[in-house]
Formats: C-alpha cells, structure tokens, sequence
C-alpha cells in the first residue's frame, strides 16, 4: 500500500485502514438519521407505561453504539497497526 503524509509530514495510512474508521462513524450517522425519521422508536421520548430495558434497548441506540464500539475497538487499532507497519515497512 502507498503511504501518503499529511502537511505535517507524518505518515498515515492509505486506502482500507483510514476507510474503516469512517464505517463507524457513517454507521453512527446512519442511528441518528433513522432516529430522526422514526422518531416514535426511541421510547425515551414517551417513556410511560415502559420498563427499563424498553428504554435502553431501541434500534436506534444499538445502531449508534454499535459504530462507536466498531470505531473505538475495531477501526482504531486497526489503523495502528497499519501506521506500525507502514513504519516497518518504509
């Protein structure tokens, strides 16, 4: 893969590994469009007669935490090991 640099003249990765990273975030994006164009699946809105877990678990929600955890746990190390090896490599 090519390594390009930034202003800075840091390396950062190129193509698949800086790609990954935006997946969450778009996946994130993609929670909060649907919560607003159904906004009658987040319960937290009109919250009587639910219980706790109604409360947290809305589709919605889960679509958001599950690209905040893609980014933090998956994405983000992944990008470091593609700089890691960048940097072995060049």
């Amino acid at each position: 893969m090519a390594r390009r640099t930034n202003r800075e003249g840091n390396a950062r990765p190129a193509g698949r590994a800086q790609h990954a990273e935006g997946l969450g975030w778009l996946t994130v994006a993609a929670g909060v469009i649907w919560a607003i164009i159904q906004p009658y699946r987040i319960t937290l809105l009109h919250p009587f007669h639910q219980g706790f877990w109604w409360l947290v678990i809305e589709p919605p929600l889960i679509v958001m935490l599950v690209g905040v955890i893609f980014v933090f746990a998956v994405a983000r190390p992944l990008v470091a090991d593609q700089r890691e090896r960048d940097g072995a490599a060049g």
